[in-house]
């Protein structure tokens, strides 16, 4: 059995629903904290962008939501646990061009069917459960050298 992997950093953040004038905050606070830790520019792009359009995802449609980063040796962990309406067909909602945004969320730009499929294809490992009425988590892994 392996050892577990200590972490080199861990910190969480809370995310308001609705709050779109905060969007993009968390994720600008994480390609901080990356840069300064030293990961190299392609992982913490990668990083920035699976943790945007998860953040844009949770202002669009939930209430609120935490997101847990860890770094540990190889590894950029990102997971979004969110209370929100939950996803009632995660097929579909992976398809690209795929979209419930109303009207006010397309025309702030947002809502062009393509934040869940960025996410899985900017992470090498990427993992989404959701619950109707209750909410949806993510887990986002990019390794790193």
């Amino acid at each position: 059995m392996d050892e577990p992997k200590p972490n080199l950093y861990s910190e969480s953040f809370q995310i308001e629903g609705g709050n779109f004038n905060s969007a993009g905050v968390v994720s600008t606070r994480i390609k901080s904290i990356l840069k300064k830790l030293g990961i190299p520019g392609d992982i913490v792009r990668k990083a920035a962008i699976v943790s945007y359009e998860a953040e844009i995802n949770v202002v669009s449609y939930a209430k609120k939501a935490v997101v847990n980063l860890t770094v540990v040796p190889g590894k950029v962990r990102i997971e979004v646990v969110d209370e929100g309406q939950g996803i009632p067909n995660i097929d579909l909602a992976m398809q690209e061009g795929y979209s419930t945004a109303d009207q006010k969320i397309r025309e702030m730009g947002f809502g062009a069917g393509m934040g869940l499929c960025n996410i899985r294809n900017y992470s090498d490992d990427f993992h989404i459960e959701s619950k109707v009425g209750k909410g949806t988590r993510l887990k986002m892994t990019i390794q790193t050298p």
